[in-house]
């Protein structure tokens, strides 16, 4: 927002520093960020450490990203009736308190509990961070500048979670020496960090920190909270018990997903009769943000078909330890911050069509190789066609989501964000829930007799890696099939636009029905 004199103001008229607001939150974003992926080395860790499964190690993910799908409709209304800058500080209060607690959980199987509770706390700020960042973006940049802008915020939502992997592999190899300070070679290291980062947000936040989203009267309806909550809470509980249960469990596994779907039709019904819903599930009648969101969801979907299998079994099958294992996703990283930036500034000129044409066309034909790897297949071969993933997640990922924001009216963006960030992080969680319940039947499905070990050592041992490597496989083609969805999908999506273009009238006739 600018005033008459050009300068840069708030919704109260105070001027203040686009830049710095804008680099805070995108440091602080990237810090909550990492803790999506960061777990995904340490799982084997974890399951030493406190005697799990490799099941139940992947609750510190999905549970995460159970409650951020729950918490991500509620950002809608907090960011339209709460300040922008004590929304931010709260949230940042709350995602440090997360991060600590799950910092300090004991290291045994019966307070592995503690490790989850920390976890949802962090994911409940997640939920609100994430959104909000779109949204500041919308309403502090002009329409031409927001391609180039949503490349920068690439370099948090891409990033971060594929460089999680990297860092705490190399935290979890031996002791390190930062600024004078110890960093032991332990899982509590890899929230050390981010707690650091977060830490120095929240005491400089209440100076860069400004409200730049306009607020709305309405008051919360409650009933809408309660649908939210239960609706999208069963509906991922549910995927998130299949990895320990399997899909032949009713109680557990099918129940709570069906009251989840019923229930989010009730809510869904509800808003559309809300003269002020709580969600605004109406911006899903613009064809362009339902089809761009749709896409970023499949990318998403592509992008932890293989993140999260990925580590896993480059530790488990080629031995390597975490450092070397991080080091080998690094590349692929790295490639998500530069290509982010890029596609970001291309979008500005040539529209998202093509590009996630190009992306989604590069995703699907380097996802292919990853079908086929071997006990012996080469790691550098792995950094190579890591690299190429991320590089065509990068090319779809912000397009996408700067395409989603500028198909619909500015006044609606809350809405827009929202909705978005609802369907990517109910995608993601439903992905890795899934995947992990794949890989972890067709593991034990293919994992031979235990009496063989006592027979033949060796051909038990092998015929054991052979069982997770087909369980990888068996993920691996998930991941496939999302980026060749999405490269069809692509093809319908509307050429080059901008602001201007933005179908407006269609969105008002699905309003005002």
């Amino acid at each position: 927002m600018t005033d008459k004199t050009n300068k840069v103001v708030d919704i109260h008229g105070k001027p203040y520093s686009r830049i710095a607001f804008i680099l805070v939150i995108l440091l602080a974003t990237f810090a909550g960020t990492l803790n999506q992926t960061a777990l995904g080395t340490a799982i084997p860790t974890l399951m030493r450490e406190f005697d799990i499964s490799m099941a139940t190690a992947q609750q510190a993910t999905t549970w995460f990203l159970l409650v951020n799908g729950i918490m991500v409709p509620v950002s809608a209304f907090l960011m339209t009736r709460f300040k922008t800058r004590w929304l931010y500080e709260i949230a940042y209060v709350l995602l440090f308190l997360g991060l600590l607690m799950t910092s300090l959980t004991p290291a045994d199987h019966d307070s592995w509990w503690i490790f989850i509770i920390g976890r949802c706390l962090s994911a409940l700020a997640v939920g609100i961070t994430g959104p909000l960042m779109q949204l500041v973006m919308v309403n502090i940049y002009p329409p031409e500048q927001r391609g180039a802008v949503m490349g920068l915020s690439g370099l948090v939502v891409g990033m971060a979670p594929a460089i999680g992997p990297t860092l705490s592999g190399w935290i979890l190899e031996k002791d390190h020496i930062i600024l004078g300070m110890t960093l032991s070679n332990s899982w509590r290291s890899i929230f050390i960090v981010p707690m650091i980062i977060l830490a120095l947000t929240v005491l400089i936040g209440p100076f860069v920190f400004k409200d730049v989203i306009p607020k709305s009267a309405g008051k919360l309806d409650w009933i809408s909270l309660i649908y939210s909550t239960i609706g999208f809470g069963m509906f991922l509980w549910g995927f998130t018990n299949v990895a320990m249960d399997g899909w032949g469990d009713f109680k557990n596994v099918i129940l709570p997903i069906i009251i989840g779907l019923v229930v989010i039709v009730g809510f869904i019904l509800r808003q559309l009769r809300l003269e002020n819903p709580f969600l605004n599930v109406r911006v899903f009648k613009n064809k362009q943000f339902t089809l761009t969101t749709i896409l970023v969801a499949l990318a998403m979907m592509a992008m932890m078909g293989v993140e999260m299998m990925l580590p896993t079994y480059l530790q488990n099958v080629h031995g390597l330890s975490t450092l070397d294992s991080g080091l080998v996703l690094l590349p692929g990283a790295l490639m998500v911050g530069v290509i982010s930036m890029v596609a970001g500034a291309a979008y500005d000129k040539v529209g998202a069509k093509r590009l996630s044409r190009i992306g989604f066309l590069i995703l699907a034909i380097g996802t292919v190789p990853f079908m086929f790897l071997g006990m012996d297949t080469p790691t550098h071969y792995v950094t190579l066609l890591y690299a190429l993933r991320m590089f065509a997640i990068a090319l779809v990922m912000m397009p996408l989501t700067a395409s989603a924001m500028s198909a619909l009216p500015v006044e609606t963006a809350a809405d827009g964000t929202a909705a978005n960030s609802t369907v990517r992080q109910v995608a993601s969680a439903v992905v890795v829930a899934l995947l992990t319940s794949v890989t972890q039947n067709v593991i034990n499905n293919n994992t031979p007799a235990h009496h063989l070990m006592g027979e033949d050592s060796i051909k038990y041992a092998f015929k054991a890696a052979q069982a997770a490597l087909d369980g990888f496989h068996v993920s691996f083609a998930i991941g496939m099939s999302f980026a060749v969805i999405g490269f069809i999908l692509a093809n319908f999506l509307a050429g080059k636009h901008h602001s201007k273009d933005i179908d407006v009238e269609a969105f008002e006739e699905g309003k005002a029905a």
